[in-house]
């Protein structure tokens, strides 16, 4: 008798899938969260063929991380659920460990069954310290505490989408094998409009579409990019944490499609020299009733004062936070201005060598895009900063009757530490703590490569990168 007529997992088809994850999400923004938690608990107990529940988290430096519970577990100790921070870089220090997991309840979503295994539902969760306070280095939950306090005092709401490009190369593990001699092998020569049907890229990103539309990402648009091998694919705006938690697993699934094709996906943010890099561009609006608040049918470029306040004081401090926007040694060979890079510190409706581009929009659809981000930066991190920035920063200061100098971005990972760590503001919105061990990871990383980043992909940049490096790359040093 065969084994496997002995399991009954659960196992959602595609269409159901989607339905099931949109209704979940349009819940989520809507509902109490102690409603969804008490119905989503009720669920699993009478769901019989769930067996396990994935809990996911992300490190500072914007790791996915996740563990799997049995279901009866997690049901019966959903509010003491611990685990050792000392293990996980950039959390808590071996002498004090332990930390907890806080569940989201309201981020429950279905998963495909054919790419993670039957019988699964995912959450996301916080981390939280010993006296179940939110844990200061988990940004998710710092994020979302920033946000609650913006509804409750302002009734403002951020929205997010963001444009997440990576490549598909040749080869299980390719970024652990990197060969600096070899380089990376891409798997076609197609890019944007050259990329036939039905090729290994087209058939990875069709298995991946699918796949996040049956996680209710409301896919867009799916495509080769510019480069080689290079792809994206774009899903619709949405509340800035849902915006995070998917672009976490956007990476994830791709990473596991991939995988099972037998290639790697890497955002690594310019893993092949001589082509386009990959970027995260980020399109970012505050709303208020529905409409977006940085629109003004009468301001400049269609923008109200609040949006160019918001890009002022992103321009001015654009130095000192580049390190959380461009986060690894490899994402600064991308600010190459020979390939699209947007590394210049200004606005603009159509320069797309701007850190901020102005797309067309109107009441409902105004925003602005952030550019400059790499693949690789840690989203929750990374939106915590832009908010507080634009909401909190400085605003800059232009020179009467002077001509205003192009600023550019740091051009290598050296430069964005030094600005990073001499930068008052970035203390007062990270807290010292954060700070400065982001900056001492990220000084790790940096002090493995050389400071001239030279023509060629290194191979300390890409096995040391914080996406890529496990316990025995990192120390084999």
């Amino acid at each position: 008798m065969d084994s496997t007529s002995l399991r009954n997992f659960l196992e959602i088809p595609y269409d159901t899938l989607e339905e099931m994850n949109l209704k979940a999400k349009e819940r989520s923004l809507s509902e109490d969260p102690e409603k969804l938690r008490q119905e989503y608990t009720t669920y699993l107990e009478k769901e019989k063929r769930i067996k396990a529940v994935t809990l996911c988290f992300t490190d500072i430096e914007g790791r996915f991380h996740m563990l799997d519970y049995d279901k009866k577990y997690l049901l019966e100790s959903a509010d003491n659920l611990t685990f050792d921070g000392s293990s996980i870089r950039g959390f808590t220090a071996q002498s004090e460990s332990d930390l907890r997991l806080f569940v989201d309840w309201s981020s429950m979503m279905w998963l495909p069954s054919d790419l993670f295994g039957p019988g699964k539902v995912v959450m996301f969760a916080n981390i939280m310290d010993r006296d179940k306070k939110q844990y200061e280095s988990d940004f998710r939950g710092m994020l979302q505490m920033y946000i609650a306090q913006m509804k409750k005092k302002q009734s403002i709401t951020p929205y997010v989408s963001a444009e997440i490009e990576g490549f598909l190369i040749d080869g299980i593990n390719a970024e652990q094998h990197f060969d600096e001699k070899v380089g990376f092998q891409l798997i076609t020569s197609g890019g944007y409009y050259h990329s036939l049907p039905m090729d290994k890229l087209r058939q990875f990103i069709d298995t991946c579409a699918e796949a996040q539309r049956a996680m209710g990402f409301k896919n867009e648009k799916d495509h080769p990019e510019v480069a080689p091998s290079q792809f994206e694919m774009n899903f619709s705006y949405t509340e800035v944490i849902r915006a995070c938690d998917q672009i976490q697993l956007y990476k994830l699934v791709c990473r596991q499609v991939a995988n099972k094709m037998g290639m790697t996906a890497t955002f690594l943010p310019k893993p092949i020299m001589g082509i386009n890099g990959s970027g995260m561009h980020t399109n970012f609006s505050l709303s208020k009733n529905g409409k977006s608040i940085f629109y003004d049918p009468k301001g400049e470029e269609g923008l109200s004062s609040v949006a160019w306040d918001f890009i002022s004081r992103v321009l001015n401090h654009a130095p000192e936070i580049c390190l959380i926007l461009n986060s690894s040694v490899n994402a600064y060979r991308r600010l190459d201005p020979h390939f699209e890079a947007p590394n210049q510190i200004k606005v603009s409706p159509i320069d797309r060598g701007s850190m901020i581009r102005i797309p067309v929009g109107n009441e409902k659809t105004a925003r602005i895009e952030v550019r400059s981000v790499a693949p690789d930066a840690n989203p929750y991190l990374w939106l915590y900063t832009l908010l507080r920035t634009g909401l909190e920063g400085q605003k800059l200061e232009k020179a009467e009757n002077k001509r205003d100098r192009l600023r550019f971005l740091p051009g290598t990972i050296t430069d964005a530490l030094k600005l990073f760590k001499a930068s008052p503001f970035i203390e007062k919105i990270l807290g010292s703590s954060n700070k400065e061990k982001y900056a001492a990871y990220k000084q790790a990383a940096a002090d493995r490569s050389p400071k001239e980043l030279g023509t060629s992909v290194k191979i300390s940049e890409v096995i040391f990168h914080h996406e890529v490096t496990n316990q025995a790359l990192w120390n084999s040093f």
